[in-house]
């Protein structure tokens, strides 16, 4: 029998080497993460694996799972050791090698196989690991596989029927690579500058843009698993400005930067000008609801509030959905609804057919992109980002707040802005129009501004995100009663960036 995991363990010692390690907070809302070594170790990977295979036995699916790895320095032992556990407990294997995420997406419809374990920490910094999981393609894990997987895990309570085995899927990234090119150019001329912090989808990403047609300019494309010049996050200011920097050296028109798992996509105009993922979603549901009359899109409640007020969106018949932040919601909520498309603030984007089979790929996004572009021949990229109603907002900003805690605190917040509201007490100077409570709070003032108090489900963080349709003075002013209402809360540590 498998002994139980422990929540904690001494590295270095006979125990670490002999008991099983899964701290309990690593299994997220959707998927999972850990850092690597101080909350989870191998014997822990194994019992992770074998509650997947469990888990799918419950659920009454055939035990068979695509699983890959992200371009780091402990990646592949830790999927090694997740396919003992799967295999252990009666799964078959499909091993497509080093990938990026949406790679391992594509393989379930590729190869036919119903699940995905794909090992990666995503776009987190270097010594964190994790699992994205899902067994209902183009859909992942939420909240009540997660739990039950965990249940199973750390109860050590395994169906260990064996009978898995294992086959390692031979020159994979061709066939990946050939799907998202097929049927596809790019005729206008463009230059791309193409980012992707030396993590795994430079393997990928400078190849795909280069037979669309168009000219690439690659960026910390070599795979270095130590990110020598910055996190291959496109949320993170450092990799931004760095693409910035090399748009304005190459006259580039737009410039693409991707995570370290491939999955979302960062863009810089040709000015050189950041542009967030939700005013690129505007962005693109514009185009796209030119094409799609009466189009449903599902944006996350970080997302700008353009959404719902833009008037090419309006005359085109368009309808806006705004639902839980989080790659397994909007993808969940996209494929209930059958949007044309779903966007998240923090860059993962989501297409139906044709333009995608409903997952999120940040190379997908980036074709929708350049194919946007050459639907408008005569606009660059900030042009058309220059016909939205100019809003000031700031970036995504992540306070620390332990796991342990985190979802107290965002309670005791909601609790105050609802107790305000009841009160008719002002928030930044002005009363509030409305508390949208579907995941943490987003507080909404007369005038439009917003400001989104929710948790990390990735990581030790909240997140706040505040916006204003009117000027900057109104978005500062949010920021600072939200951040107000924040430091009631001892247990919220200091900002990741600041505005």
């Amino acid at each position: 029998m498998f002994p139980k995991p422990r929540p904690q363990l001494t590295p270095n010692t006979y125990a670490y080497e002999s008991q099983p390690m899964v701290k309990p907070t690593g299994f997220r809302e959707y998927d999972a993460r850990w850092l690597f070594g101080k909350e989870l170790n191998l014997m822990g990977v194994q019992a992770l694996g074998m509650g997947i295979g469990t888990l799918l036995g419950e659920m009454g699916k055939p035990r068979e799972v695509v699983t890959g790895h992200d371009f780091r320095s402990y990646s592949s032992a830790i999927k090694t050791a997740l396919i003992q556990g799967m295999m252990a407990a009666g799964c078959k294997v499909h091993d497509i090698g080093l990938a990026v995420t949406p790679m391992a997406y594509f393989a379930q419809f590729a190869l036919d196989v119903p699940a995905v374990a794909m090992v990666t920490a995503s776009h987190n910094e270097n010594g964190w690991t994790g699992v994205k999981m899902g067994a209902d393609r183009p859909r992942t894990f939420g909240p009540d596989e997660m739990g039950r997987l965990k249940e199973i895990v750390l109860s050590a309570a395994f169906d260990m029927s064996g009978g898995g085995s294992y086959v390692f899927v031979d020159d994979f990234p061709r066939r990946y690579m050939n799907d998202l090119v097929e049927g596809r150019h790019i005729h206008r001329k463009l230059k791309v500058v193409c980012a992707c912090g030396n993590g795994t989808a430079g393997a990928f990403a400078p190849h795909v843009l280069e037979r669309l047609g168009v000219d690439v300019i690659p960026l910390d494309t070599e795979l270095d698993h130590t990110f020598p010049r910055y996190n291959p996050n496109p949320e993170d200011m450092e990799m931004l400005h760095a693409i910035r920097d090399a748009v304005l050296e190459h006259g580039a028109d737009v410039g693409f930067g991707f995570d370290g798992d491939g999955d979302r996509c960062g863009v810089i105009d040709e000015k050189g000008g950041e542009i967030f993922a939700d005013i690129v979603g505007v962005m693109l549901a514009r185009d796209l609801s030119k094409l799609n009359k009466g189009a449903q899109f599902v944006v996350d409640v970080k997302s700008t509030g353009l959404f719902m007020t833009d008037p090419v969106l309006k005359a085109n018949g368009a309808k806006t959905d705004y639902y839980k932040t989080g790659h397994s919601y909007i993808k969940r909520r996209v494929n209930e609804l059958n949007a044309v498309a779903g966007f998240e603030k923090s860059g993962h984007f989501f297409f139906n057919e044709p333009i995608g089979r409903g997952y999120d790929d940040g190379l997908v996004s980036a074709i929708a992109i350049l194919e946007m572009l050459d639907r408008n021949p005569e606009r660059t990229m900030s042009q058309l980002r220059g016909e939205l109603q100019k809003t000031w907002q700031t970036p995504t900003m992540s306070p620390h707040c332990d796991d342990e805690v985190k979802y107290d605190v965002i309670g005791r917040v909601v609790k105050r802005f609802e107790d305000m509201e009841a009160k008719g007490e002002k928030v930044a100077g002005q009363s509030i129009k409305e508390l949208i409570t579907v995941n943490g709070v987003r507080v909404v003032a007369e005038d439009g501004t917003w400001g989104l108090v929710r948790a990390s489900s990735n990581k030790p963080e909240l997140v706040v995100v505040v916006e204003s349709p009117t000027s900057e003075e109104a978005m500062r002013a949010m920021f600072h009663a939200v951040d107000g209402v924040l430091r009631e809360n001892t247990e919220v540590g200091a900002y990741n960036q600041s505005i």
